[in-house]
């Protein structure tokens, strides 16, 4: 695990990255701690904080109003994939009235947004690339119990226009866009390209990369399922330029070793916006 946040970086209107100095930590927290150091080392959007306990776990901990947040999925996840590629072991899973959480173990390897790769953009990048590369060819989609199809998001994405949602709060790039032009682009889905198992947050935080350069393990597999390769690749790409400015989007094609596909990186974009 890194030596700090693996939780995806996001565009800025959305409140998710490095916490502040005074995070509390939740008494299920400390008693897993059970006196070992604690620090909260990212916050997410929807509320959750992930600590760093002792040098050798981690504890995602989701409070028990946000909804959002479903560990007992990710705990699954993990545990399927960890017999295909490399991805942090579950050590326990547990809930109360305040609270779920999830016990991993730590990795020997850091983000790809943390120092020394921050400050190696080009290199990361190539990481971020080859990782996906080997998770997709890895993880066999034939045996996945897990869905992460388009067909299943587009009914959140349109349930969430229905309640009110309008690109004008989505990434720079789809805001300009009405609520039916959002609409009708969202429903003329292309065709799938090749179905992999999506690693389903691929932003670049969630590639860990070792001491060599090479991607060693990926993280944060809440929403791991069977999907076109492009609907992680989208994102995979487009997150450099959150986390290190533009530039370095061909060079995670490049790593993984496809051309760049206009159309589903747009549809897959604006996918990820509105769901």
């Amino acid at each position: 695990m890194p030596d700090t946040a693996t939780g995806p970086i996001v565009p800025p209107q959305i409140p998710s990255g490095l916490p502040g100095e005074d995070v509390p930590v939740p008494a299920a927290v400390e008693r897993i701690a059970a006196g070992s150091p604690v620090e909260a080392v990212w916050v997410n959007g929807s509320g959750g904080v992930t600590f760093r306990v002792g040098r050798d776990r981690y504890v995602k901990w989701a409070p028990a109003e946000v909804t959002e947040i479903d560990l007992l999925a990710e705990a699954q996840r993990l545990t399927w994939a960890v017999r295909f590629t490399p991805v942090p072991h579950v050590l326990d899973l547990g809930a109360d009235d305040d609270g779920t959480w999830l016990v991993t173990a730590a990795l020997d390897a850091r983000s790809a947004v943390v120092p020394p790769w921050s400050g190696r953009p080009a290199e990361a990048a190539s990481a971020i690339g080859a990782g996906l590369r080997s998770l997709h060819d890895t993880l066999p989609a034939g045996e996945c119990p897990f869905d992460w199809s388009v067909h299943a998001r587009l009914t959140t994405a349109l349930e969430h226009l229905d309640a009110g949602d309008t690109p004008a709060d989505w990434s720079p790039e789809h805001r300009g866009l009405t609520v039916q032009e959002a609409r009708a682009r969202l429903v003329d889905v292309p065709p799938v390209d090749l179905l992999v198992v999506c690693q389903g947050d691929a932003c670049a935080p969630n590639t860990l990369i070792g001491d060599d350069g090479r991607w060693a393990a990926h993280v944060d597999l809440g929403r791991l399922g069977v999907a076109d390769r492009w609907a992680d690749l989208a994102i995979a790409a487009w997150s450099t330029a959150w986390n290190y400015g533009p530039g370095y989007e061909t060079t995670v094609y490049e790593a993984y070793g496809v051309e760049p596909d206009d159309e589903r990186i747009a549809y897959y974009r604006l996918l990820w916006d509105a769901t």
